[in-house]
């Protein structure tokens, strides 16, 4: 049973040398490991990636763009707090949130909360054109796993969150970097393609690309769509039960565009393999028949109820994957929305029916998480359950680079 799988199953050694703090310089300079379709292993450049990926391929980009999250603000004894931006709650829309003017408020986790008991915390913003701005913060409530709720209010009124929060936070680089944000982070951290506001996190396999990159493979005539994932600080979150049956998942935002699933229905009719760059990509793509089966279900359903919820995967009854992408297709489309925001929580390990996805590039993640079972969940199709020890091993002993600023793998 996949609810049975032992976490400690799914570790590793990773020398604090292997662990990237920086990226390279260029972004497009790093090594590229290939898993190919028959199993064998070849090292690259990631520059050399276009040529690699399969003929008249669909690759598909997470389009998130990193928010400044972190914001450090002082009560009036100098005790720093620092409130870190998780999702917003009012408006909830994260659009709306980024547009709202004079207040808004936030889920979000508090640093030294202890410290701030009652009362408004205060923060003097220079905007850039030399105008000042003051932002108030006061404890509204409490929300599940600890965070706090954050009401935010500003004045001069006028300004936009969006406004705010980029002059107020910094970059909200993983923890497992152990340093500060550096300036380099608010380019570094951001893919090329980055544009919808809302992400903690970035979708790191797409920090890679480069325009000149895009540009080669759109010359080999395979197609690029984008998706939005507004990634959260649960992509963080260590999984600390043995079996991964009794690790909540985190619930992630997704926005899907009709000429996005076009696309997927297009390639799949025509057997053209859809490669997703980054496990953000891959969980959105894998939950789209989930949620396509949803509105075949319940044809009235309101976006807002749609949600795939963790095991969903695992104890749906079969279902055909075109007819649901289809029924999803016509949903957004009779509904007159441009595009579908919904949500996910959906966990893939192995033992996972791979429904959209069939290549992907990604990074090398950490020992124990859940995004280390993505990856040997999509290397068991057509290889062995432990294929992925296999692959790791090697690209450790050649010295790849891990994690978030690290190197990148094509699994095919």
């Amino acid at each position: 049973m996949v609810r049975d799988i032992r976490i400690a199953d799914y570790d590793y050694p990773l020398p604090d040398s292997l662990i990237a703090r920086h990226p390279c310089e260029p972004r497009d300079a790093c090594r590229l490991l290939v898993r190919h379709h028959d199993g064998t292993v070849a090292h690259h450049g990631f520059r050399e990636l276009p040529g690699l990926l399969p003929d008249n391929a669909l690759m598909v980009c997470n389009n998130t763009r990193v928010i400044n999250a972190r914001i450090k603000m002082r009560k009036p004894t100098g005790a720093e707090i620092e409130i870190f931006c998780l999702e917003p709650c009012l408006p909830r829309d994260y659009a709306q949130a980024f547009a709202a003017t004079g207040h808004c408020s936030w889920v979000c986790l508090v640093g030294n909360v202890k410290r701030w008991k009652e009362g408004a915390l205060d923060k003097e913003l220079e905007m850039p054109d030399g105008s000042r701005i003051t932002l108030h913060a006061v404890l509204a409530g409490t929300e599940p796993g600890g965070a706090r709720r954050i009401d935010f209010s500003w004045e001069p009124a006028h300004a936009t969150f969006a406004t705010v929060i980029e002059r107020a936070g910094y970059i909200p680089i993983p923890p497992y970097l152990c340093r500060d944000s550096e300036l380099s982070d608010t380019v570094d951290y951001q893919t090329v393609y980055s544009k919808t506001e809302g992400s903690v996190a970035a979708p790191t396999a797409g920090l890679h690309f480069t325009p000149s990159v895009l540009d080669a493979v759109r010359e080999r005539g395979i197609g690029i769509c984008e998706l939005t994932l507004h990634v959260g600080a649960g992509t963080f979150q260590p999984v600390k039960s043995d079996v991964i049956g009794e690790h909540p998942m985190h619930t992630e935002t997704v926005s899907v565009t009709l000429p996005l699933l076009d696309a997927i229905i297009d390639a799949r009719s025509g057997h053209r393999p859809v490669t997703a760059v980054g496990t953000t990509s891959v969980r959105t793509l894998e939950s789209l028949p989930y949620l396509g089966r949803m509105v075949m279900e319940n044809p009235g359903i309101p976006p807002s109820r749609l949600h795939v919820e963790q095991w969903d995967p695992y104890g749906t009854p079969c279902f055909d994957t075109d007819e649901a992408l289809r029924a999803l297709r016509d949903y957004i489309e009779q509904g007159g929305h441009a595009a579908l925001t919904a949500s996910t929580a959906i966990m893939i390990a192995p033992g996972f029916r791979w429904r959209v996805v069939d290549g992907m590039v990604t990074n090398f993640h950490q020992p124990q998480s859940t995004l280390l079972l993505l990856v040997a969940s999509f290397l068991q199709r057509t290889g062995r359950p432990d294929e992925w020890r296999d692959i790791y091993t090697q690209a450790a002993e050649a010295g790849y680079r891990f994690l978030s600023y690290g190197d990148a793998m094509l699994l095919l």
